[in-house]
């Protein structure tokens, strides 16, 4: 198990990953266009890349540290990407991350999948904080953010080295308080 509970919106069910997953995974992860806009996904992803992620991912669930949820496409369940948190209890924040497959890319399912994952964070986990960036030149992440209600907080620059390159980060944040104010 990856995550609690399902969540479902108009379009997607947010699951927990299973290994059934395994080979959508490799398939849809393992595109150099979603690794080239990824801090964690290597390239080329093969199936044992895959294993390992669901086998860390059901780690960390179980011992409080990550919620990960499979997207799915509601009518078929079709996988289309993967969502969920890195969280710090201790100080109630969580960081978002996902990733959407080439296929699916441009037909709003990473700020549908994110809206129901951020109302999960706050109303459900209690959360008081939610982060998340992207690569500076991720035009489409940064339009995710920004819809579901997200602040650009600022630039990490070169803060990651990725094929060879340091690349700058945007960072992105949202408060409880915010969130609320906003449903």
């Amino acid at each position: 198990m990856t995550a609690p509970q399902d969540l479902r919106t108009a379009r997607l069910l947010l699951r927990s990953l299973e290994p059934e997953d395994i080979p959508a995974l490799v398939r849809l992860a393992g595109a150099r266009e979603v690794a080239a806009m990824t801090t964690r996904i290597p390239h080329p992803y093969t199936e044992d890349d895959a294993r390992i992620y669901l086998a860390q991912a059901e780690e960390d669930f179980q011992s409080g540290r990550s919620i990960v949820f499979a997207i799915t496409l509601l009518a078929g369940g079709e996988l289309c990407g993967s969502i969920g948190f890195v969280i710090a209890q201790s100080n109630r924040h969580a960081e978002l991350g996902y990733w959407i497959g080439v296929p699916f890319w441009g037909q709003g399912y990473a700020t549908e999948a994110a809206t129901a994952v951020v109302a999960f964070g706050f109303d459900t986990l209690g959360l008081h904080r939610i982060h998340a960036h992207h690569f500076a030149g991720n035009v489409a992440s940064r339009r995710v953010l920004q819809k579901i209600g997200m602040r650009h907080e600022g630039r990490f620059r070169e803060h990651v080295h990725k094929w060879d390159q340091f690349i700058d980060l945007e960072n992105y944040g949202l408060l409880a308080s915010e969130y609320q104010s906003g449903k």
